[in-house]
């Protein structure tokens, strides 16, 4: 075996098949993805939606907002 792979056993749980996670290769939180590619299983953790999720999920602001003058700064004498 190649370095970052490791033999497991599979097993039967009831009517599903199933095999232990070694601790090397634990995921974090409590839920994960499964999905197929060709031969391969692939298992990634659910990642917790982030602010670009949130903020996509929000509807558009339907109020105007007051224009504002922005003027500079008055100059300031630090020396």
């Amino acid at each position: 075996m190649s370095a970052g792979r490791r033999a497991v056993k599979l097993f039967r749980n009831g009517r599903n098949q199933a095999v232990r996670i070694p601790v090397e290769f634990e995921l974090p939180g409590h839920d994960a993805v499964m999905f197929r590619e060709g031969d391969r299983i692939v298992i990634e953790p659910v990642r917790k939606p982030g602010l670009a999720a949130l903020l996509d999920s929000w509807d558009d602001i339907a109020e105007e907002f007051p224009e504002i003058e922005d003027r500079p700064p008055a100059p300031e004498e630090i020396f």
